[in-house]
């Protein structure tokens, strides 16, 4: 059993925060089913993708080292990512989307390490290693697409939350914990699933994430690439389902040319997608995520940046034109003619410059929160930051001096200067006082008995992202959800089964193996007589062997299945056929 994760370097880059979301795989935990499992999803997915999926994918099997007969073995699967310059680790389910798309920044492929039930072979709404392991790792060995991958994660990971986001994220994390959970009662998977509609379908305006995570879904998810008439496969979604692989090429299955507009397209997770977006090359991809990333406050910045971290209620960033940073959670802005004159933070709050935070301006120094001017002096037309030691000396801004400084929009910051600090530019970008008063109008928005006032200089509000500038400002542990994925409860009679399982796949390793398969199939066919895939592996094996008695036996039992279960009569014939082959 591996249950670290320390065969990557790359892995050694990983913040604390990122950390909290890894968990080991615990190889020995898989059943002889769930490799059965395993085996049939990657030969159907490696027979049929070779035909409809991009080329890319098959390379990419091999320079992962994805076995087709076993699940794979995190520690091994680094090993050899490693190469390619990406590495993975192991999660519980789906994990929030900002975590999850900063491990994609840090070349990390988050991977669900359960595996779905035989009863959701096809299809299952819970992230699992068939998705993750075998959808995303083998095509991140194309490194066109690879770098795309990662540049979406840089992106995505400072897009704003709405506190509606949350609320979706934990109710599709619940959702698809029960559907793959064996004997999960249906009113119970009913009353997540009506809360998951009435949150998805509910009017508002979707904020950055929402956006975003649709542009992830038609791309890494649910991609195609070519031609509307001829379009391959490379979302992860659709490579590891076996079920919508084959059906997302029928014309009922719209195709669409692939645009920004695609963030505007929302989806349900627990069905089958009734539209497909196109992209011509990977290429492509790239411009549509920079078209979008400059709608974005991360590059906007302004009064709708700030009023989207405000809605957000969690923690943000702005960045002045002079590059403090000022990290929070931001309460309130004021306004004058559409520009921020005045910000506020209602929480412990961190100043940093480059991403590093300011010494002696952490959150325990600003633990009550923060508060500082934006913008030009009324009547100057030369900002604050652009000013030259002789313009600073002109306006009296200068250390041990009292001063009034009078800001557009009515702020009026008075007090005496103890010092400024500089940026490496030279810019000015904190200016600390005492005895200061700060107001808005008839408002009193600082007073000196609060003790020294730190003001952030800077003319406009260049940046607003999701999260801190400094990780390393803020605890950020502790922030993984509660619900669980459930483990399985296993009955005697599931262990024996699996134990039949066992014994099979036993047998097909070992070249000697004396075990009786007439006998473990009327073992099969007796106590568990819907059973379908053990029987197609000892088809397989009866078949290899040359035993056409034995072949007839299972081929029989199987057409019966066919004929009275008819949701899996298309996996029986789609094994068979691989039989044959």
């Amino acid at each position: 059993m591996h249950t670290n994760y320390e065969s990557n370097p790359i892995l050694d880059r990983l913040p604390k925060h990122l950390r909290q979301f890894i968990k080991p795989q615990n190889y020995n935990e898989y059943t002889p089913i769930n490799q059965a499992v395993w085996r049939y999803v990657m030969r159907k997915n490696v027979d049929y993708l070779s035909k409809v999926a991009h080329e890319s994918y098959l390379e990419g099997l091999k320079k992962t080292g994805l076995e087709i007969d076993k699940i794979p073995d995190m520690y091994g699967m680094n090993r050899i990512l490693k190469e390619i310059g990406w590495a993975a680790v192991a999660v519980d389910g789906f994990i929030p989307p900002n975590a999850f798309m900063e491990f994609q920044a840090y070349h990390v492929l988050v991977i669900a390490s359960d595996i779905r039930q035989l009863e959701n072979i096809e299809y299952t709404p819970a992230p699992d290693i068939i998705h993750e392991g075998a959808g995303h790792a083998p095509i991140i060995a194309n490194k066109e697409y690879a770098e795309y991958l990662r540049r979406f994660g840089e992106i995505g990971s400072k897009a704003i939350s709405s506190a509606h986001d949350y609320e979706i994220y934990e109710a599709i994390r619940e959702l698809s914990i029960l559907k793959e959970a064996e004997g999960t009662p249906l009113e119970k998977i009913e009353k997540v699933e009506y809360l998951v509609n009435e949150l998805q379908n509910k009017k508002i305006e979707p904020s950055e994430m929402a956006l975003i995570r649709n542009l992830h879904w038609w791309t890494v998810e649910y991609g195609l690439i070519g031609t509307l008439n001829d379009p391959k496969i490379y979302g992860a979604g659709l490579l590891s389902s076996i079920g919508e692989s084959a059906s997302c090429m029928r014309e009922e299955v719209k195709k669409i040319p692939y645009d920004i507009s695609a963030a505007y397209q929302g989806f349900d997770i627990t069905k089958p997608q009734p539209q497909l977006y196109v992209t011509p090359d990977f290429a492509y991809l790239s411009l549509v995520l920079e078209e979008f990333a400059n709608t974005m406050a991360l590059r906007t910045g302004g009064i709708s940046g700030l009023n989207k971290l405000i809605e957000s209620k969690a923690l943000g960033t702005i960045e002045l034109s002079t590059g403090i940073q000022i990290s929070g959670i931001f309460s309130r802005v004021i306004e004058h003619q559409g520009k921020p004159i005045y910000i506020h933070t209602s929480s412990p709050t961190s100043l940093a410059y480059h991403d590093r935070e300011l010494i002696n301006h952490g959150t325990d120094y600003h633990s009550q929160g923060f508060g500082s001017p934006i913008g030009k002096l009324k009547g100057i037309n030369l900002s604050i930051e652009d000013m030259s030691p002789k313009d600073l000396q002109a306006y009296n801004i200068e250390e041990g001096k009292d001063i009034k400084l009078e800001f557009e929009g009515n702020i009026t910051v008075e007090g005496r200067i103890i010092t400024g600090r500089r940026n490496i530019k030279g810019k000015i970008i904190l200016i600390s006082l005492e005895n200061c008063t700060v107001r808005h109008q008839d408002e009193i928005l600082f007073q000196p008995e609060w003790g020294i006032y730190d003001m952030a200089i800077g003319k406009k509000v260049s940046s607003c992202y999701s999260g801190p500038a400094d990780n390393s400002s803020f605890d950020l542990i502790s922030h993984v959800s509660a619900t669980k994925t459930i483990k399985q409860h296993k009955t005697q009679e599931k262990i024996d089964l699996e134990n039949l399982y066992l014994a099979v796949r036993n047998h097909r390793e070992e070249a000697n193996s004396k075990l009786d398969l007439e006998q473990i199939f009327h073992e099969v066919h007796k106590i568990y007589p819907e059973d379908w895939l053990l029987t197609l592996e000892i088809a397989e094996l009866a078949y290899q062997a040359g035993n056409n008695q034995l072949l007839d036996q299972c081929t029989k039992r199987l057409n019966d299945l066919q004929n009275t279960k008819s949701s899996i009569a298309h996996l029986i014939k789609d094994g068979m056929e691989l039989i044959m082959a």
